[in-house]
C-alpha cells in the first residue's frame, strides 16, 4: 500500500502529461496546492513563515513533483506560500510569478500557460476557489485547516475540463 499512491499518482502525471497530437488538442494541467504548515505562535502575525514541519512539507512537494516539468509557478504574496512553491520553483529553474488572491484570474492564466504545466500555491480558502472557478462549479469547499496536503490536479484542453483531487502527506 505504501508504493501505491506514488504509483498512481506517477501514472496519472504521465497521462496527463501527453498531448494528443491527432486532432491538435492542447494540454494544459494546473496542479493546485495549499500552503505548507505556517507558523501559529503569534496569532496577530497576518504573514507568518514556515514552521520546519512547513519547511519539511514544502520540500516534499518539490519531492512529489520532481517528475513534472512545470513551465510556471504562481504564489500569493505571502511568505507561507512563497517558502512552499520555493523549492519546486527552484528544482524547475523558475522564478515565482505572484497572482492576487482575491481576483483569481483564471482567463489571464490560461492565456498565459496554454500547454503548460503549472503549479499554483494558495490558501485552504483560495485554493478550492480557484479550482472551483475553472471547473465552473462549486465542487470542493474550503479545506480544513489541519489539512495542508490536498493536491487538485486539473486537465485542461480546448473542450474539456478534468479534476483530480488526491490528499498527499509524509509517511511519518
Amino acid at each position: 500500500m505504501r508504493f501505491f499512491l506514488p504509483l498512481v499518482f506517477s501514472a496519472f502525471l504521465l497521462v496527463s502529461s501527453c498531448t494528443n497530437k491527432s486532432d491538435d488538442t492542447t494540454l494544459t494541467t494546473l496542479y493546485f496546492i495549499r500552503h505548507a504548515e505556517k507558523d501559529r505562535s503569534n496569532p496577530e502575525n497576518k504573514n507568518p513563515h514556515l514552521t520546519t514541519t512547513g519547511l519539511n512539507r514544502a520540500q516534499y512537494w518539490s519531492e512529489i513533483f520532481k517528475n513534472v516539468k512545470f513551465d510556471a509557478i504562481y504564489s500569493t504574496d505571502y511568505n507561507r506560500t512563497i517558502e512552499t512553491a520555493k523549492p519546486t520553483a527552484n528544482s524547475n529553474n523558475l522564478t515565482i510569478q505572484i497572482y492576487d488572491a482575491i481576483q483569481l484570474d483564471t482567463r489571464n492564466i490560461l492565456e498565459n500557460n496554454k500547454g503548460n504545466n503549472v503549479l499554483i500555491v494558495g490558501h485552504s480558502d483560495t485554493t478550492p476557489k480557484f479550482v472551483n472557478k475553472f471547473l465552473g462549479t462549486e465542487s470542493y469547499l474550503d479545506i480544513d485547516d489541519s489539512n495542508n496536503g490536498n493536491l487538485y490536479i486539473l486537465t485542461i484542453t480546448d473542450t474539456m475540463v478534468t479534476d483530480l483531487l488526491l490528499t498527499v502527506n509524509p509517511q511519518q
